[in-house]
């Protein structure tokens, strides 16, 4: 895992922080943009771009995020409660006939619609998991959720196709991204995997905080002290600072967006990062508290640190896989579950 430390350059305008964590001394009045009167939620607005992690867009407007992102389990969650199921049935109903595939599509579809209405950016919309391993076929289900959305009369500037973060997914990515098709790159547990996705110039990319926190407490067991564990010492913000930090230092114009939170210390550990996507549960905790947030991640910053430029090509990116065992599990996992939830979604439908 990465460490983070400050050395000394003789003076103190020159002391560098690796962890792109600034000193106290050397925080300026711009590193808290004045947030002891705002909450944190709005605090956190000053550094960074807020995205709402949610599928039940009823949700969305009383927090004001920018972005929205969805995958097949929030879907399938928003799905089952009783303000959704006349969306899904008239889908159904309306394309009822059609294969099945393409009405989940559909759904998805009208899913996000319903979300651009409430924001003013972008929502994610995740292509099926079952095709992570599909080049071709993860390319052709992009184009078609991307006409699905300009037949609604939505730009495909407002929309993100998330693809898993496979070495296939990536490379599917790269051609949907030449062709003008903008992705988010999802299911990201290690640095090898951002390093191949700003090599193929992907819009996003997605690293799982909280789920490579759970792999480490796991794995711990009974050695695990949370206290020790927290903030910018979580094994999950510690992976997003290493990929920030890279990406700034060497100019990559992939935008880093911190997933998949456990709990608010791990948000606030990573204030400053490009965009953060966040449940409506931790959107409400952070709006519900007004203590004063520091930015923790600087452009600025990561440009002085010494860093070496990496590369992978294909067996480069699978063998560094591989050597990751934690990558490794939870992208198989984080798979598994979603091509799991769109089974799940399909029976639904069927049953609509």
């Amino acid at each position: 895992m990465p460490r983070f430390a400050c050395k000394d350059r003789g003076n103190r305008k020159n002391l560098v922080c690796s962890g792109n964590v600034t000193p106290p001394e050397l925080r300026s009045d711009a590193d808290h943009y004045d947030n002891e009167k705002m909450n944190q939620l709005d605090a956190l607005k000053q550094f960074t771009t807020v995205v709402a992690d949610t599928g039940d867009f009823k949700q969305l407007s009383q927090f004001k995020p920018q972005d929205a992102t969805t995958n097949p389990s929030l879907i399938l969650k928003a799905v089952q409660k009783a303000d959704y199921q006349p969306l899904m049935k008239d889908v159904m109903t309306r394309f009822r006939g059609q294969p099945l595939d393409e009405v989940i599509d559909r759904l998805l579809v009208r899913f996000g619609g319903e979300i651009l209405a409430i924001i003013p950016g972008r929502v994610s919309t995740e292509v099926d998991a079952r095709l992570s391993f599909d080049t071709a076929a993860t390319v052709a289900r992009g184009q078609r959720l991307i006409a699905l959305y300009k037949a609604e009369g939505i730009s495909a500037d407002r929309v993100l196709i998330k693809v898993a973060a496979t070495w296939e997914g990536i490379q599917a990515a790269a051609e949907l991204e030449r062709a003008g098709i903008h992705t988010n790159l999802t299911l990201l547990f290690s640095f090898c995997q951002a390093v191949a996705c700003g090599q193929a110039k992907v819009q996003l990319i997605s690293p799982f905080v909280g789920r490579i926190y759970d792999w480490y407490k796991k794995s711990a067991g009974a050695a695990w002290v949370e206290v020790d564990k927290a903030g910018a010492n979580d094994p999950g913000v510690q992976s997003v600072r290493e990929i920030y930090n890279y990406y700034k230092k060497f100019g990559i114009a992939t935008e880093v967006m911190g997933a998949s939170f456990r709990n608010v210390g791990q948000i606030t550990a990573l204030a400053g990062c490009d965009l953060l996507t966040i449940s409506p549960e931790l959107l409400a905790q952070l709006a519900a508290t007004d203590a004063p947030l520091l930015r923790a991640l600087d452009a600025d910053t990561a440009k002085a640190l010494d860093l070496p430029p990496v590369q992978f090509d294909e067996a480069g990116f699978r063998f560094a896989l591989n050597e990751d065992a934690m990558a490794t599990e939870k992208l198989a996992e984080g798979i598994r579950a979603f091509a799991a939830d769109a089974v799940k979604l399909e029976q639904l439908m069927l049953a609509a």
